[in-house]
Parts: C-alpha cells; sequence; structure tokens
C-alpha cells in the first residue's frame, strides 16, 4: 500500500461508528511498523481532534507491542542464550526510539575499562573485587533504595543511565559484563532477592547457566550492595529472616529465561503498584510467552 493510500485510510480513524473505526483500525495495524511514520505525522497535525490523537496512540501502541512480542518469541525460540538481548527488548515496550547500539557501547566502554585491570594471575576473589571497583567505585553504579520499586529500576538503559537500580537490573548488567570478560557469574533466582554465582571455572560445560549444580558455585556476589561477596550460610539467613525453607534453585544459577521472566515480573508489579494496570497485564502477557518457570518461583527484584 502506497503512503498516499495509507494516508487516506488514516482520515478515517475519526470515524464516530465504533464498527468502522474497528475495521480501519485493524487493516492500519495489519499493514506493521512501514506506517508508523505515516501515523507519527498523522498525530502532529494541529486542526485534528483529541479523539483522532487518542486513537493514533491506540494504533501505533498496539502496533508497537506487537513487535515486541515478535521479537520476545523469537528470543525464546532461539533458546534465550543471549541475556541482553533480552533486557534490551524489555527496554524496546517502553523506549520504541532507543538506540540499542548506545546501550551496547555504554557496556562496551566499561567492560574495557575492567578488562584493563584484569590478569590470568589473579584468583577469583581477587577478579571480583577489581571488578567491583571499577563498576561500583569508577562507574558509580547503587541499589536504588530510595525508589525501589520505581519501573526505570528494571530497564537497562535507563539503569545505564542513572548508575542506579534493582538487584536483578545491577545482576543483569554485571552478569552481561562478566560474560564478556570470560567471568563465570551467573544469576541465581533467590525469592526477593537477585544474586550471582561465581562458578569453578571448571564446571562451565555450556551457554545453559541452569545446568550449574551448586557444588560448582565458589562465593556468591550482591550486585545490589556494591558487589558484596556471600557465602551459603549468609544465603542460608537471608532465607530464614524471610521465613522460607531453603530449595536448591535457591543455591545454584538460574536460566536466561528465569531472569527475564523475572525482569518483566518485577515490571508488571512497578505498573500495579502506580495503579498503571494496561501496562501491568502487557508485561504479564510478555512473560507468560516465556512459560512457567523452571523453578517453581514468581520472585521479584
Amino acid at each position: 500500500m502506497s503512503e498516499t493510500e495509507i494516508r487516506a485510510l488514516i482520515t478515517l480513524i475519526d470515524d464516530p461508528d465504533e464498527g468502522v473505526y474497528n475495521q480501519v483500525r485493524d487493516r492500519i495495524v495489519s499493514l506493521g511498523d512501514h506506517v508508523v511514520p505515516v501515523l507519527e505525522r498523522a498525530w502532529e497535525i494541529d486542526d485534528l481532534g483529541d479523539l483522532f490523537r487518542k486513537r493514533i496512540e491506540d494504533i501505533l501502541q498496539t502496533i508497537h507491542l506487537g513487535a515486541v512480542t515478535d521479537r520476545m518469541k523469537a528470543w525464546k525460540e532461539s533458546g534465550g542464550e543471549d541475556l541482553l538481548e533480552g533486557a534490551l527488548i524489555i527496554s524496546r515496550y517502553r523506549y520504541p526510539d532507543m538506540d540499542e547500539q548506545k546501550v551496547k557501547a555504554r557496556l562496551a566502554s566499561i567492560r574495557q575499562d575492567i578488562w584493563l585491570e584484569l590478569n590470568d594471575h589473579l584468583t577469583a576473589f581477587e577478579k571480583v573485587r577489581v571488578f567491583n571497583h571499577i563498576f561500583f567505585q569508577v562507574h558509580g553504579f547503587k541499589g536504588n533504595k530510595r525508589n525501589y520499586h520505581a519501573p526505570q529500576n528494571s530497564y537497562i538503559n535507563e539503569v545505564l543511565d542513572s548508575r542506579t537500580g534493582n538487584p536483578l537490573s545491577l545482576a543483569i548488567i554485571y552478569q552481561v559484563l562478566a560474560e564478556d570478560l570470560d567471568l563465570p557469574l551467573r544469576g541465581v533466582n533467590l525469592p526477593n532477592h537477585f544474586v550471582l554465582a561465581y562458578l569453578d571455572e571448571e564446571s562451565i560445560g555450556g551457554a545453559d547457566s541452569g545446568q550449574q549444580g551448586e557444588e560448582s558455585v565458589l562465593f556468591y556476589v550482591n550486585a545490589f550492595s556494591q558487589g558484596d561477596i556471600l557465602g551459603r550460610n549468609e544465603i542460608n539467613e537471608f532465607l530464614e529472616k524471610l521465613k522460607i525453607e531453603p530449595r536448591p534453585s535457591f543455591y545454584t544459577p538460574c536460566t536466561n529465561m528465569d531472569i527475564i521472566r523475572r525482569q518483566l515480573n518485577n515490571l508488571a508489579n512497578s505498573y500495579e503498584k502506580l495503579g498503571d494496570s494496561e501496562r501491568s497485564k502487557e508485561l504479564e502477557k510478555l512473560r507468560d510467552l516465556l512459560g512457567p518457570t523452571d523453578q517453581g518461583t514468581s520472585s521479584t527484584e
């Protein structure tokens, strides 16, 4: 369909008959992403009413959500091995114009700073201390304790901009950087919190981090608390305070699919707390695309 034909179709958006509007809406949505610039230009016309603009916004959101949904499905079907890709898809939900190359460039800059200070002669503890110094002290990342449940804490582009996030988003960035540096750090799906496990390098057998057992864990890293190093006893004490019975999944690495599912769950809960039930439901649908968690928990943060 030509742009002239698309513009003619768009003029029918403000038809007072809901039946006519729904037919027009479905037709425009079916045309996909390439109609977005035409819709955006139409929205900017001064002499059009509020109904017209509201309906354009509805159509744009529907097209955008469809694109994000398709990309999330493709990520799942690929095995979910690229954690950064999963996090970028979630950011794209809220920020359709986000420059993904800019996000990757920022990560590459941090990675370079850490890489310059690492060497093969360092122990696992020493490598984490170097990582923590660059990540938290030099680049200034920290946990957002003041506004803990805010949605922006879960979008990787926002966290890179503000240098503040929740336990999960900081751990995602930490893990993405660690993977690029060949450091064996993987996420652990604790209830009400999220930490990273530093694995015995000889135990790493593949891209699926969810296959590693507890015996492969050397120690844990709390990205929300400036990279504090934890042992099994600290995990036990945390669970005791929550009065939660320990289970193996609280001590072992989870899959990237579990991480992205939890991130979507965080966001759905954040928007629900703000009273934005529409966004909350959209994010729940994205979460449900990934299926049930492998570890039987819908923990947040």
